[in-house]
């Protein structure tokens, strides 16, 4: 008897350590590639995302998210540290090896201080020896509902940023943060797969498409903008099997869910620059007991302040290097402006600073003299509207708006109304009446780049961009290329 009262004790302490560890909430967080705000459930009337329009429906949708880089490598380095990537050196897009470098002193990735309060993190993909496709489709080459691992961060860690590639491999009753890429809006073969007579989600008429202005009416233009919608009906497929295999593992019950893009939409004009095609992203949180169900948040949030309020779901609080605002906390002020930058992307140099309050944006270009649509092999070989804008600005053809981005140079300053113009074509910065407003937003730049430490006014030298991307000096030849050298 006396034994199986101790083990009945030792049952009962270890069911209560199990239930306070499991009470802990899990943390899902799905970032999908290169998207805007157009999903069903924010008013898109073109493509059709039931998955995500559910997960909006049971937890708040935020109108007003932006990252703080239009791309990727830059963007998530500042998610994943809580920091502006200007300030810790990771502004540059792609920072290859050459000269990639450690976080400074006292940054550390958020998947630190979830592993220090305990967490297991988890960066998902298909795991050693499997082949990266969808579990509903079997498709090889595209990566679905198995994640694609990807980090893409211009720094160094000084050991693996996460423990592992899937929840499973946790221990008994650890609660877990786990990211997921799902690439299928990303230019690559899920546009392929979205575009053709296999895709699993219907195809949008690219005649009922309303292009922005600053498009040409084309059925160039009008076929890779139903193909970027249908790519994201189909990232919303897979954003379903994560959450049923969620469901499945039961794990449902106790994890939050956050849905986020890494960047704005790739389409022309936007991703790798700072109109809000390039910056503006969805934000969805839903909470296992259906909190806040269905609403609709106005407020500005930057994509560095979900890494904080992640870290709050887990009642951690991060070091006193950290830029991010938990925007959920009690009593938290919500920002009255947004900053974002872009800088090298690929191999064409650039310097760009904004500032966005819910009514104006406010673009400085430090480079004027050199233009928006400079030499950029990405943009050359994916964006075909790019290369047509080209095109019919070469023939005389284009709209004056069009004609704005095919400009030689660009302003120094540029001024939106957002209320008025919501394409960010109309550049009030010389206008007079503008003035005041002119040099308020003007003074929030000058105010930020100082006090953020902004790193972005050292340029690279232009032949270690050059090895970088080339593997060689530009006298070298692809066979005096230096032995161990990769292109």
């Amino acid at each position: 008897m006396k034994f199986i009262a101790c083990l009945l004790v030792s049952t009962a302490l270890a069911a209560s350590a199990f239930a306070a560890e499991s009470a802990k909430p899990n943390v899902l967080f799905i970032l999908a590639e290169d998207i805007g705000n157009h999903l069903a459930c924010y008013g898109e009337p073109l493509v059709q995302t039931p998955n995500l329009d559910k997960l909006a429906a049971r937890g708040v949708r935020y109108t007003q998210a932006f990252t703080t880089a239009p791309v990727c490598s830059a963007s998530r380095s500042a998610m994943m540290t809580g920091m502006y990537q200007t300030t810790i050196g990771a502004h540059q897009h792609r920072t290859w090896q050459w000269n990639k470098k450690p976080l400074p002193p006292g940054v550390r990735t958020i998947t630190d201080y979830f592993r220090d309060a305990g967490y297991f993190t988890a960066n998902l993909a298909p795991g050693p020896g499997k082949a990266k496709k969808s579990a509903a489709l079997g498709t090889p080459g595209i990566t679905g509902s198995s994640g694609n691992g990807k980090t893409d961060f211009n720094f160094l860690t000084d050991g693996p940023p996460f423990d592992g590639y899937d929840w499973n491999q946790r221990k008994p009753g650890q609660p877990f943060f786990a990211q997921i890429t799902i690439n299928e809006s990303h230019k690559g073969p899920g546009w392929i797969l979205a575009a053709s007579k296999d895709s699993p989600v219907g195809h949008v008429d690219p005649e009922k498409i309303k292009l922005p202005p600053y498009y040409p009416d084309h059925p160039i233009a009008r076929k890779e903008y139903a193909n970027y919608l249908d790519a994201i009906a189909l990232m919303d497929s897979y954003v379903g099997e994560v959450l049923a295999r969620l469901e499945k593992d039961g794990l449902a019950g106790n994890t939050i869910i956050v849905f986020i893009g890494d960047n704005g939409q790739c389409m022309f004009r936007s991703k790798q620059f700072l109109y809000d095609g390039g910056i503006s992203i969805p934000l969805l949180l839903a909470w296992p007991d259906r909190r806040r169900a269905g609403q609709v948040d106005q407020q500005m949030v930057s994509s560095i302040d979900i890494s904080a309020a992640m870290l709050g779901f887990a009642g951690v609080k991060p070091g006193p290097v950290f830029q991010g605002r938990d925007f959920l906390a009690p009593g938290a002020t919500p920002r009255s402006h947004i900053f974002a930058a872009r800088d090298r992307m690929d191999e064409s140099t650039d310097r760009m600073r904004a500032v966005r309050t819910p009514q104006w944006k406010y673009i400085r270009n430090y480079f004027p003299g050199i233009p928006y649509m400079q030499r950029n092999a990405y943009k050359e070989n994916q964006y075909p509207t790019w290369n047509l804008v080209k095109q019919l600005a070469r023939e005389g053809k284009l709209t004056p708006e069009a004609a704005l981005f095919a400009a030689d140079r660009k302003p120094v300053e540029e001024l939106f109304d957002l209320s008025s113009d919501p394409w960010e074509v109309k550049n009030l910065a010389l206008e007079p009446p503008h003035a005041a407003k002119l040099r308020e937003l003007r003074a929030l730049v000058d105010k930020w780049v100082i006090e953020s430490g902004d790193q972005g006014g050292v340029i690279e030298d232009p032949l270690d961009i050059y090895k970088g991307y080339n593997g060689r000096l530009p006298e070298e030849t692809e066979s005096t290329r230096p032995a161990g050298k990769k292109k």
